[in-house]
């Protein structure tokens, strides 16, 4: 694999629009995605001074005398890791009210300050969040993919393309995140995401709460991993733990908030009395999936269950990427009634048009794929933009009514 720093981060443009107009900018995500290298390559060119609260005596200081400290900063300061001294955001909305020039703190953070209300509101006004994920296939590839604006409003033209066969299992095995795509074997990849979650548990996670069984944290995340792509079910996480299910249940939440997790809602709307309201669970990165359930490519090759599963996660999370740095709104959310109709992944432009994709394995397509994508639609009406059932086949074929087969390719393709 390359050098991950050369992989372009395509949420570039809009952070550069939050520094030109915003106090406060904070880059947030999980640990390892590439805040830290975008963050410094960005303020290298803007002049910059860098500052890491990973640095014990850093963080002590911070700690120690907020006010004093941030009274201290350079005019332009990168403040790497923040969620670890969250003492310093009364100061900063402080520091932001004396001078509000746009772009003088560019923070990182590895946990959601969204989910930490105080922190969120300290800033309010004055601060644009902005979420990193790990390298989305378009980045690692460097091919534009115009996707979403086709599932949007342009539509998909019939053609063929090359199945991935193979290159599928491999591809969601590998995952997102820029040091393992680094390491050139799989089996050194599984290596460094089982190390990574270790790390994680032992020190993020310690940081934002007390857990009293912090060993159960990794054991949860590899049930999780197996319930991927699925309804939450907490009861049976809670099971092999001498654990309460509200217990787990928080577990959960913090897991969430490490972005080690996500939490799919379910779409709603009054046309239908009959839907699931249950949120999906779905695992933050397939390569720290893959090496939490000890299966590679081969093992996926032949497991197509497991494989679907997989696969759908990937897309979801590979959508979340490339919505990051669009310039509409996409909420997402799935949808399921009490009659078995289903659709994957359901996508919300700017709160007005509405999406829906389905995820197969398979290499071909039947009608019947499009059942939850026309009840969907039904229920949309005028709103719906498109409905796509996602396969690994060859052909991009329309099935009427804004309803499309194309290949998972398509996703990260022109």
């Amino acid at each position: 694999m390359a050098n991950p720093e050369i992989y372009p981060r395509l949420v570039e443009p809009r952070i550069n629009e939050a520094l030109a107009d915003t106090p406060v900018v904070l880059i947030h995500g999980p640990r390892q995605c590439g805040k830290t290298t975008l963050a410094r390559m960005m303020g290298e060119v803007r002049g910059y001074t860098y500052f890491s609260f990973d640095d014990d005596v850093m963080l002590a200081a911070a700690q120690a005398d907020p006010v004093g400290f941030v009274g201290d900063l350079p005019e332009r300061t990168i403040l790497d890791e923040v969620q670890r001294a969250p003492e310093l955001f009364t100061a900063l909305k402080a520091a932001v009210d004396r001078d509000r020039t746009p772009g003088r703190f560019l923070l990182t953070g590895s946990a959601n300050v969204l989910l930490v209300p105080k922190l969120a509101d300290s800033l309010a006004g004055r601060m644009e969040i902005l979420r990193l994920h790990p390298l989305a296939q378009v980045e690692l590839t460097g091919k534009p993919s115009a996707f979403l604006d086709m599932l949007f409003g342009a539509g998909f033209k019939i053609g063929t393309w090359q199945r991935l066969r193979e290159e599928l299992p491999k591809r969601i095995v590998a995952g997102g995140y820029p040091a393992a795509l680094a390491r050139g074997a799989s089996r050194r990849r599984a290596v460094w995401y089982r190390d990574y979650i270790e790390t994680l548990v032992q020190r993020d996670v310690r940081d934002l709460a007390r857990i009293r069984l912090l060993d159960a944290l990794p054991r949860l995340l590899m049930l999780a991993a197996g319930q991927t792509a699925r309804l939450l079910n907490v009861t049976d996480l809670a099971a092999p733990f001498q654990l309460s299910r509200p217990t787990i249940r928080d577990y959960v939440t913090l897991l969430t908030r490490v972005f080690l997790l996500d939490e799919l809602p379910s779409w709603h709307s009054n046309r239908l009395r009959r839907l699931i309201k249950t949120p999906k669970l779905h695992l933050g990165d397939t390569g720290l999936a893959c090496a939490l359930l000890g299966v590679d490519a081969a093992v996926l090759q032949v497991d197509r269950e497991l494989l679907g599963q997989l696969l759908e996660t990937f897309v979801f999370q590979e959508l979340r990427r490339q919505a990051s740095w669009q310039e509409g709104l996409v909420t997402f959310y799935h949808f399921r009634d009490k009659d078995g109709a289903e659709v994957d992944i359901v996508l919300e432009m700017s709160g007005q048009r509405v999406a829906g994709i389905e995820v197969k394995a398979a290499a071909t397509v039947k009608a019947s794929d499009f059942r939850g994508l026309r009840k969907l639609k039904q229920a949309v009406g005028k709103r719906f933009a498109g409905g796509v059932v996602l396969y690994d086949g060859e052909t991009m074929a329309s099935f009427g009514d804004d309803l499309y087969a194309v290949p998972i390719r398509c996703l990260w393709e022109k």
